[in-house]
């Protein structure tokens, strides 16, 4: 029961983990280039074995980035109930959407058929991808550099009056804050099993029973979320923040071949993925 509240070592997205990799060591712009560019990809493609080719490709971003597979394990576990409902959904009721394929179950309005396995199948190991590119991406890249690379790879869009640094800022914040809140939520379930509340006593696929039992803390989530935002806020005023003021950069990049290889190797699997007849 104990590892129902470890929340926070499910939750990889927002955690920084320092191996000194040849992925840690890229460019955070051109690091960010082409993670984007690889679940683009991903999004597209809509094979079997293109998806298979680039569950391996994920895999092998933990190897090189020297980041232990469990990592990524661990933080498709709390996804799995999306998956099953994404699943379930998709299974029972895009076979009268899809055209073409052979039908193996019909009854009413439901219609089971090759198409809606098809995507069942594509869409939960596009879930499992992405999720092991965005951890990968947050576990090698920090905070800082997550923010400075995004906003130098949209500084082109100032040109056209985009808040460029405020986009950048709120992405980064967002992502820096899912560990916290599940650190939060944690410590309020641990608070309210102390109190006799029953958490993590029921079978992990009983979602709805699951649901019910996590309805009571969501309010005092809410409530922390918001504290953590004012005290946020005050932290920037104090050091005289104003939000669209003009700013010089303290660091600045400078891309070598490496990051240039990096970048031309992600559009090569994309076009892989999604261009060889599989």
């Amino acid at each position: 029961m104990s590892a129902e509240f470890e929340l926070s070592r499910n939750i990889t997205i927002g955690q920084y983990l320092p191996t000194d990799s040849v992925v840690h060591r890229l460019d955070p712009r051109f690091k960010l280039a082409a993670f984007v560019i690889m679940i683009l990809a991903i999004a597209i493609c809509g094979t079997y074995v293109g998806n298979l080719f680039a569950l391996a490709i994920c895999i092998a971003m933990f190897w090189v980035s020297k980041i232990p597979l469990h990592y990524g394990l661990s933080g498709v576990k709390p996804a799995i109930p999306f998956i099953i409902i994404l699943a379930t959904l998709q299974l029972l009721f895009y076979g009268e959407i899809a055209r073409g394929g052979t039908v193996y179950f019909q009854y009413g309005f439901v219609t089971i058929s090759s198409e809606s396995v098809r995507l069942v199948l594509v869409s939960a190991m596009r879930f499992v991808e992405v999720i092991f590119l965005s951890s990968v991406l947050t576990l090698s890249t920090s905070t800082t550099e997550l923010t400075h690379g995004m906003e130098r790879l949209l500084g082109p869009l100032q040109k056209v009056k985009f808040p460029v640094h405020a986009f950048a800022l709120i992405i980064t914040i967002a992502i820096r804050f899912v560990p916290t809140f599940a650190m939060e939520m944690e410590k309020m379930m641990k608070a309210q099993a102390s109190r006799g509340a029953d958490f993590g006593t029921g079978e992990w696929w009983r979602i709805i029973r699951r649901t019910k039992d996590m309805l009571p803390i969501i309010i005092p989530l809410f409530n922390v979320a918001l504290a953590r935002a004012e005290d946020l806020i005050l932290a920037m005023e104090a050091r005289c923040y104003m939000p669209g003021a003009s700013r010089t950069q303290y660091t600045h990049y400078k891309a070598n071949g490496k990051d240039y290889a990096a970048l031309i190797i992600s559009i090569f699997i994309s076009v892989i993925m999604l261009y060889i007849p599989w």
